[in-house]
């Protein structure tokens, strides 16, 4: 479905809202009295009847919450009366998620159980409002920041690829990793930052995401359709980045951390500081460091031009009363880093610098060992500003209003004679919005409705252009609901209708004209129903369907030229179509005494999935572009209909006595083709290959009086070969299946009950295996003459150290 897009149309849409909330408004009318301010009061204690000081005590749809005293005690700040979703939580014990009605001041005494399995969670991802992860129809799954410090990485999606099943990361090197749910990724997901959508050229092969590892205190993925809440993009599911989340009332709480990684030599420096003054100011600011030289594996010794670094810093300012909240949002990720081109000596094999120029040559042993940067680079600056809003209106209505800007600043150098001059310049200006209306209650169902989109400007400030100057408009509108029955059964889901308006420019070199303006208009309508049903208190099951949708990119609409780091000439196509998907989600859990399992699978069906499809020269054979003196593959953007097909399954034995003992699964497959031969090949392209962790973990929660939340653990990671490729034109072969083993131990020490600093070893590649994974583009990089192997292998065996010291204070 099309439509034409004008400042009429746009009217008329804007009216359809305010009409709609309108009448979702008088479904639930809100009061005109005053709201009456109300608080939550009680004691935490164990089971034993034992006082818990310092459990969290926190109120998630007023983003407000305390911290229990030394008898137990606690006493929330003051909110408006309505319902809201409680979180209880302590270190060592099983998280309490209830739902409360706040209709006047409420003493509330909560028993908290020893846990060494964390079975609730909340999520604020794919749905209105804050959840319970087991009402959510579609999986979610939620990384803490004691998870991420458990794990060695050298990027956040890294981390997120080691720890949930399901999602994956294509790579060009340590530095840049795309995130990929259930194969799908680039513009297919859409990563989420402090609830503004990220916006940086995601098209780009070699664009990470720009987000500051260290600065991230939660993670919550979810996997399956998200254009409901999300709009176009979210057809694979969305990555929801979470920085900076209020401190209790009354405490200032900071942290210093640091990481090493022998391998790289990479060196990482946070330190973040955190307020909430008892009249509900609160603030948190956070500033990162971080370097790595060259990695190192068996095969290619260490690998030239695979260094980076980072220098991002961060933070917000805001205001929590009873009414609701008021943050500014700031943020700023600045990183420079080497694009790895795998070019090598044919006699040596050893890498050369600077290849294909009259400045080839081999790499000395100290430009391989120092961090300077040479061609081909990167320099990317992220800057982002947010303002996030909620409003209580009284009676358990609420107002959400989200509105964001954000600049990304792309620069890529491939002139030796000019190394600090792009050959390409991107920047990109987004204005992120958003408004919503979430109703109270009524007969049991929650429903919200609004508005949602972005304004996006594009321009070229380099030499070299590769895809046109644009303007582009973004907007969606949306209502979901949720209701839940017999404190069992929840059902949710809803509609969303999107328009789209890009304008692209006309550019000329010379006389010969490179871009033709066009303009295009698209539409689309998507939705989802699920339900989740917690058939006992040890068994949930789900059951979701979706329909999500993409519109094309302005890269394969419009590209023009060839990318640096990718052997082929793209054109684009301003015909093309937006993709749309149908995906069935089930999924099953089982949380017993003894044992955890979570099983999901999916299936989903793609109308016009985009590829790169080789040109043909009018006379035969393929066409191929001069670029520099060398010939480059023609390629454009086609389509066609594609089905893929998966599952993910995680089982967690912890025998009782000996619930400090895990042995943690997990596995993970997808497969994809498309519904008809391209170039005598079916199988859709780049689809992860089947993998399975195994993890053996001790996990003591006190150990005198010294140690708290010891652990040793040792993880087999087992990919299998991927001989499931898209053979055609050539675009990728067979990659060999391959085993890492890794160690970690870490812990927290203590005096007097209180933390000094936390300690985490990792030994990763225990057995320095040399391998490839099936999603590193370095695997196509040149072929070794020397040696016969072909690209640049990952990186070998690694320890890691991380240190975190706590800080907090009173206010």
């Amino acid at each position: 479905m099309r439509i034409r897009f004008s400042q009429a149309s746009f009217q008329t849409w804007i009216m359809a809202v305010l009409l709609l909330m309108g009448a979702v408004t008088q479904a639930s009318p809100i009061p005109e009295n005053p709201p009456q301010k109300v608080r939550l009061s009680g004691k935490v204690t164990d089971q034993s009847g034992k006082p818990l000081a310092g459990a969290s005590i926190f109120l998630h749809e007023a983003k407000i919450g305390t911290v229990s005293q030394a008898d137990g005690s606690y006493r929330t700040p003051e909110v408006n009366t309505g319902k809201y979703l409680l979180e209880v939580s302590f270190q060592g014990y099983a998280t309490v998620l209830e739902t409360v009605l706040l209709s006047d001041n409420l003493v509330k005494d909560i028993s908290l159980k020893e846990s060494y399995v964390e079975h609730e969670s909340v999520t604020v991802t794919g749905v209105a409002s804050a959840t319970k992860t087991k009402q959510s129809a579609q999986p979610v799954s939620i990384v803490r920041k004691s998870d991420l410090m458990r794990t060695p990485a050298t990027n956040i999606i890294d981390a997120l690829s080691q720890a949930v099943p399901g999602i994956a990361g294509l790579s060009t090197g340590p530095a840049i990793t795309k995130p990929v749910i259930r194969g799908l990724g680039y513009n297919r997901v859409v990563v989420v930052h402090d609830g503004i959508r990220q916006e940086g050229q995601q098209w780009g092969d070699e664009h990470g995401i720009e987000v500051d590892e260290y600065s991230v205190q939660r993670a919550e993925i979810l996997k399956g359709p998200a254009s409901l809440l999300y709009g176009s993009d979210a057809m694979a599911g969305v990555v929801h980045l979470i920085t900076n989340t209020p401190v209790e009332q009354g405490t200032i709480k900071g942290n210093i951390s640091g990481t090493f990684m022998d391998n790289s030599g990479l060196r990482g420096l946070n330190a973040n500081l955190a307020g909430h003054s008892k009249d509900g100011f609160n603030w948190n600011i956070y500033g990162t460091s971080k370097s790595a030289g060259d990695y190192s594996n068996k095969y290619d010794g260490k690998v030239f031009n695979s260094r980076f670094a980072e220098k991002n810093f961060g933070g917000y300012i805001g205001i929590n009363r009873s009414w609701g909240y008021s943050h500014l949002l700031v943020s700023n990720f600045n990183q420079r880093l080497g694009v790895i081109e795998g070019a090598r000596d044919a006699v040596t094999g050893a890498f050369l610098i600077f290849p294909e120029t009259p400045d080839e040559r081999v790499a000395t042993d100290a430009e391989m060992k120092n961090r300077n940067f040479y061609t081909p680079g990167q320099r990317i600056n992220h800057f982002k500003i947010a303002s996030d809003n909620n409003i209580s209106l009284g009676g358990g209505n609420r107002l959400l209003l989200n509105v964001g800007y954000q600049r990304n600043q792309r620069k890529e150098f491939g002139d030796p004679d000019a190394m600090n001059t792009p050959g390409l310049y991107f920047d990109l200006n987004t204005v992120n919005y958003s408004v919503q209306l979430l109703l109270a209650e009524k007969n049991g169902w929650r429903t919200a409705t609004g508005i949602t989109g972005m304004y996006q400007q594009n321009r070229n400030k380099a030499e070299e252009v590769l895809i046109p100057e644009y303007n582009q408009f973004d907007a969606g509108l949306f209502i979901y609901t949720k209701k839940t029955f017999n404190q069992n059964l929840t059902l949710s889901g809803g509609v969303r209708g999107d328009i789209r308006s890009l304008d692209g420019k006309a550019f000329s070199e010379g006389s010969v004209q490179k871009f033709a303006a066009f303009k295009r208009n698209l539409s689309n309508i998507s939705g989802s129903v699920g339900l989740s049903y917690n058939a006992s208190d040890a068994l949930t099951l789900k059951l979701n369907v979706a329909r999500g949708f993409r519109a094309p990119s302005v890269s394969e609409l419009a590209s023009n030229g060839a990318h640096e780091g990718t052997n082929r000439y793209e054109y684009g196509d301003t015909r093309l179509k937006s993709e749309t998907s149908l995906q069935l989600d089930g999924g099953a859990e089982i949380n017993t005494q003894h044992v955890s399992i979570t099983l999901n699978g999916f299936y989903n069906n793609i109308s016009n999935y985009i590829f790169y499809s080789k040109l043909e020269a009018v006379g035969g054979g393929d066409s191929l572009v001069n670029v520099g003196g060398n010939d480059i593959t023609a390629f454009k953007f086609d389509q066609s209909g594609a089905i893929l097909a998966g599952m993910e399954l995680k089982v967690d034995l912890h025998p009782h006595p000996l619930d400090w003992l895990h042995f943690e699964n997990t596995f993970s497959m997808v497969a994809g083709h498309f519904n008809q031969a391209i170039d005598g090949s079916n199988k859709l392209p780049f689809m992860p290959a089947p993998r399975w962790q195994s993890e053996l973990r001790a996990d003591f929660k006190k150990t005198g009086k010294a140690f708290r939340n010891l652990y040793f653990r040792i993880t087999m990671d087992r990919t299998n070969t991927q001989n499931r490729v898209f053979t055609g034109y050539n675009t990728e072969t067979l990659t060999n299946g391959y085993t890492l083993l890794n160690l970690g131990t870490g812990a927290d020490v203590q005096c007097k009950g209180k933390t000094l600093f936390s300690l985490h070893l990792a030994l990763n590649n225990l057995t320095d295996v040399a391998y490839q994974n099936h999603l590193s583009r370095l695997k196509y990089t040149d072929v070794n003459a020397a040696t016969g192997r072909m690209g640049v292998f990952n990186m070998g065996r690694a320890f890691s150290v991380k240190l975190n010291v706590p800080l907090g204070w009173k206010w």
